[in-house]
């Protein structure tokens, strides 16, 4: 079939995107990830060490609900937009969400999930209100960051509003949907000519809790593509079923999981779905690193390393009859997605490996039994093994190479961890404690120099019990996050 756009000025990068879902249907499905705005690369590097791939999905979150100021909120939305860039810069897709706060209100998880009647609903979407007034203005500060990923040129599987048909959000089980659905999609796309968003429409799969699709479906001629959230591993049938149905052949997704699906279902009864998206930290909650690594192992699965834009025969990418009816307003025309229009000014292109880990079966650093290198330090290895060479209790790592800061200032390094750990930094002990304890944590300082690689090493050991080890870095201009394997190099 040929490719129903709901806005005819999508830019080329995102005609691009979404010709290539509509060729993937029934061939594969893209694995997916979600992060939470506070740290928007945990989950994916945590795959990565895990299964030696990335997601081709990354999952972000633009809707604060921790009760931050403007400022922070400010930040972490720039953080999550400079993660998404270079997400995209790799090869990978970007789909982003919103969890809204009440407009005007505070925002706290609370205020996502206020009770709110319909009339209270009804001032939200009638012009002219201060309720409406107050839903412009938040919606308004999120398009300042999907504007600097237009100019990047990086296409966004838009996901707002999603589980439209529970009750359990202020703008949900509402009999007029579509009103606000509409109010957000005029604003970006004629008044702040975000060409780049390609609009999922994501309810819940109906159960007892949220009601059939279709009650508030903005209509076929609204959404570009349709997604359902899948929790408690409830992947019947008539989920898939009914929501292809109503989608009339445009692509479908899986929105959110906790569970991953089987791709021996998906290969042989659910082949509609284009992407998966695990929620968090239900990734390892709930789910065993063992089916984690088979499904991500699975040939029916893509990963990052396998997306392909131009694979798959299928519908023309650019279906208007005038290629260009709008004067582009992305002040990139370039339709390749894969230069980098802003080159990285870090004077060492190289990118980061990760660190060099040394596994040993002793608390003593003697006994190596494995070698390989970990993408970042964030380990929650609980009551279980790093590896199958290595015993549940009594084991040691030793992880070398060097760090790269992007300014130059004091840093302070944080290692949470249960139990031992040493770090040293430009061979300086920074933090010392080798000693049994719960997972708890450390911290130390030292000033380094933008750009340059200093050395590291982290020494950790379990004795009994839990496992876990993180490593955390901090300054006055970078926010607390664990260290990224993007400033990690394993020489």
């Amino acid at each position: 079939m040929a490719i129903s756009l709901v806005n005819p000025n999508l830019s080329p990068q995102a005609k691009q995107l979404l010709s290539y879902l509509y060729r993937l249907t029934g061939n594969n499905i893209l694995t997916g990830q979600h992060d939470y705005l506070e740290a928007p690369d945990t989950y994916v590097n945590r795959l990565q060490s895990m299964t030696g791939k990335y997601p081709a999905v990354h999952g972000y979150e633009m809707g604060a609900i921790m009760n931050q100021n403007e400022s922070t909120i400010s930040a972490q939305r720039g953080r999550v937009t400079d993660s998404a860039i270079a997400w995209a810069q790799a090869g990978g897709i970007v789909t982003m969400m919103f969890h809204a706060h009440y407009p005007g209100s505070s925002p706290t998880w609370s205020n996502v999930q206020r009770s709110t009647n319909q009339t209270e609903f009804n001032q939200i979407v009638t012009p002219g209100t201060s309720m409406y007034n107050n839903l412009i203005n938040d919606i308004d500060k999120v398009a300042v960051f999907l504007k600097r990923l237009r100019d990047a040129g990086v296409p966004v599987l838009w996901r707002p509003y999603h589980e439209m048909n529970g009750g359990w959000f202020w703008w949900g089980k509402k009999s007029n949907f579509p009103a606000l659905w509409d109010i957000m999609f005029d604003r970006y796309t004629n008044h702040h000519n975000l060409n780049n968003l390609i609009w999922v429409w994501n309810p819940n799969a109906p159960n007892a809790h949220a009601d059939p699709y279709d009650r508030t479906f903005p209509g076929i001629d609204r959404v570009d593509i349709l997604a359902a959230d899948i929790y408690n591993n409830d992947y019947k049938q008539s989920h898939h079923d009914q929501l292809w149905s109503l989608g009339e052949g445009k692509p479908i997704a899986i929105g959110e999981n906790g569970e991953l699906p089987n791709p021996d279902t998906l290969r042989t009864s659910q082949p509609k779905w284009t992407w998966f998206m695990t929620w968090g930290k239900m990734l390892q909650e709930n789910n065993s690193d063992a089916f984690i690594r088979s499904v991500y192992g699975d040939d029916y699965t893509l990963t990052r390393d396998q997306v392909d834009l131009e694979a798959y025969p299928g519908p023309d990418p650019d279906p208007d009859p005038d290629p260009d009816p709008d004067p582009d307003p992305d002040p990139d025309p370039d339709p390749d997605p894969d230069p980098d229009p802003d080159p990285d000014p870090d004077p060492d292109p190289k990118p980061g490996t990760g660190l060099f880990g040394q596994y040993y079966a002793d608390r003593t650093l003697q006994q190596l039994k494995l070698t390989r290198t970990d993408a970042i330090i964030d380990f929650d290895w609980k009551r279980s093994s790093p590896h199958t060479s290595l015993p549940i209790d009594v084991f040691s790592v030793r992880w070398t190479g060097t760090v790269a800061p992007a300014y130059s200032e004091e840093y302070t390094f944080y290692t949470a961890s249960d139990d031992g750990v040493r770090l040293w930094i430009n061979n300086q002990l920074v933090i010392d404690k080798w000693i049994d304890q719960p997972r708890t944590e450390w911290m130390g300082t030292i000033t380094l120099t933008a750009g340059e690689h200093h050395p590291i090493r982290l020494e950790y050991y379990e004795n009994r019990g839990n496992a876990s080890i993180s490593l955390l870095w901090s300054s006055s201009s970078q926010p607390k996050q664990v260290i990224p394997q993007s400033q990690l190099f394993s020489e």
